[in-house]
């Protein structure tokens, strides 16, 4: 019976051949017992070890859920958490009907940490035109200089899909979203990119709450189209100013939308609650005043 508090490995020659790069298991070494910490949090870091050390690279297949955690001398359900995890950072993808991979794309970041603290702590819209202004206009600088023939080609038929659903607002937001992150990828910068991910997965969130009552998509959706044109053309400096001015303008197309929906009631609700206070403010004033003369 193999003793889990061994370091000593066990050499496994077996490898899967099936046309595609697949990891063989001996690279794989026993994980530590639990006293020396979670057994998934020890596969996330034997895993980051071995990218580190280049003997696990983009592409390659990881070998089925029961092979591995034999190959480590842990339970599959000690196992699953390591690999939930590492999927949810973007490390590992999952292909229907072929198995487990070491991402090869851009890092695909889970956004619900950002979500949730968006609902937390109620970003506001000029919050999240601010942080897209400081990414995007810099990105669509990047795309300019480094965006390839199929980061053009998708770009371009986004903004196709864009005139397609003008009469369909909410396609046409998916549509959007992916033009934005197609421009991101375009950049050339992962990094930047997986950042992109995050944001328009929550701009996503709160504009489809909102995009039917939209009037400025006909403008809209001629900006994206100069913006794809000046980022074909290779003009950085250019591009970078249509997507400053597409911001400019979405941002007060968002704001038009919020305070339609809101109907007079709700405005005049408001401006009482706005109201209420102010007094409440000059009334506190005024006490602190008598207090320091008293």
């Amino acid at each position: 019976m193999v003793n889990l508090a061994s370091k000593v490995s066990i050499w496994v020659s077996s490898e899967f051949k099936d046309g595609m790069t697949s990891i063989q298991l001996n690279r794989f070494r026993l994980v530590k017992p639990e006293k020396d910490g979670l057994m998934a949090e020890q596969v996330v870091i034997q895993v980051r070890e071995m990218i580190r050390e280049g003997r696990l690279r983009p592409g390659d297949r990881l070998p089925s859920e029961r092979e591995l955690a034999k190959r480590l001398g842990i339970s599959r359900a000690s196992l699953r958490p390591g690999l939930r995890f590492l999927a949810a950072i973007g490390v590992l993808t999952s292909r229907h009907g072929s198995g487990t991979y070491i991402a090869d794309g851009p890092p695909a970041l889970d956004s619900e940490p950002l979500r949730m603290l968006a609902a937390l702590h109620r970003f506001t819209p000029d919050e999240m035109f601010e942080a897209r202004r400081l990414l995007e206009v810099g990105l669509a600088g990047l795309a300019a200089q480094h965006a390839t023939d199929d980061h053009l080609a998708t770009m371009a038929e986004e903004v196709t899909e864009m005139y397609a659903s003008l009469d369909d607002p909410q396609q046409y937001l998916i549509h959007d979203i992916r033009f934005h992150r197609a421009v991101a990828a375009g950049s050339a910068n992962q990094i930047l990119a997986a950042l992109m991910d995050m944001v328009s997965a929550v701009m996503y969130e709160r504009r489809s709450a909102t995009v039917e009552r939209a009037t400025d998509l006909k403008q809209s959706v001629e900006l994206h189209r100069k913006i794809y044109r000046l980022i074909r053309a290779r003009k950085p400096d250019e591009a970078r100013a249509a997507m400053s001015e597409h911001l400019t303008l979405a941002q007060r197309a968002f704001a038009s939308e919020e305070v339609s929906g809101m109907g007079p009631f709700k405005r005049r609700e408001d401006s009482s609650v706005g109201g209420q206070a102010s007094t409440s403010k000059r009334v506190a004033a005024r006490v602190r005043k008598s207090q320091a003369h008293s």
